[in-house]
């Protein structure tokens, strides 16, 4: 069930719950049908690449989200992987659902390219390959550890084939790809790192502060497309409502579970 409600103006205008949704990665909206496009690289898993399965196993620091394992990945048991730093990152697999459902919806129909920028352990990049909307999917990511876990727990998902896999810093091959990207018909999604646990502790987050890549570092990259910001829940509205293309509007949703908000992802349209 989706909770809607305002929670800032008319620009920030909607939150949504998806704790109690019944619908599973095979339900309307998603598919598990392999596609014939683009056939990404393989990568062997190392030995910072991790599949728990018993607390005594779990680091103190990451325990409290390993007890959240299948609201994290609804098949972990079935040998999902991670790196210790990937649990403070990933999306909860409710959210990403619903995030690939409202990211396709925001992206006109001549958008059919969708690049995301830190793919972690790819909780948000299956989730936009369920959902069959994308011509070409990119996931980046420079830890070859953390890329390694992606690819193996796109394969329980069995969306690894419909996924370009990019072993790099993100902000340097987009740099240089920037001549064949087509701003059009591209949307980029970022699930940036938030600077660890501590953003948390602060009522309202600083996003020009943000590291190791500030806000501002990460919409100069994007502003000529149409972008989707996966941010800390506390983010300064402000800074946000700041990078509204003229004449246009940003749409800010909070992604709740059990009725506590999670994140936000701000919807932005391109400058053009």
């Amino acid at each position: 069930m989706l909770e809607k409600q305002n929670n800032y103006d008319e620009q920030f205008k909607e939150r949504k719950d998806v704790s109690h949704s019944s619908k599973s990665t095979d339900d309307e909206g998603f598919s598990n049908e392999k596609s014939e496009n683009t056939i990404g690289a393989e990568f062997e898993l190392t030995k910072d690449c991790h599949h728990y399965t018993s607390l005594r196993e779990v680091n103190w620091d990451i325990q409290k989200y390993w007890s959240q394992r299948h609201s994290i990945f609804s098949r972990y048991d079935e040998g999902i992987y991670m790196t210790d730093d990937s649990w403070f990152g990933v999306t909860p697999e409710p959210i990403a659902r619903q995030v690939a459902l409202d990211l396709a919806e925001f992206s006109p129909p001549e958008v059919k390219v969708l690049i995301d920028m830190f793919s972690g352990a790819a909780g948000n990049v299956i989730a936009f390959a369920l959902t069959n909307r994308w011509d070409q999917i990119i996931a980046i990511e420079k830890d070859i550890s953390v890329i390694a876990c992606a690819y193996h727990n796109a394969t329980i998902y069995n969306v690894q084939n419909k996924i370009t896999w990019i072993h790099a810093d993100s902000f340097e091959y987009l740099s240089s790809r920037a001549s064949l990207i087509n701003p059009r018909e591209t949307v980029i999604f970022a699930s940036p790192p938030w600077g660890g646990p501590s953003y948390g502790s602060h009522a309202v987050y600083d996003l020009h502060k943000m590291q190791p890549y500030s806000l501002g570092h990460i919409y100069e990259v994007c502003k000529k497309m149409y972008a989707a910001l996966y941010l800390p829940r506390t983010s300064n509205l402000r800074q946000i409502a700041r990078l509204a293309p003229e004449g246009k509007k940003i749409e800010v949703v909070q992604y709740c579970m059990k009725g506590a908000s999670k994140a936000l992802v701000a919807y932005i349209p391109s400058i053009k």
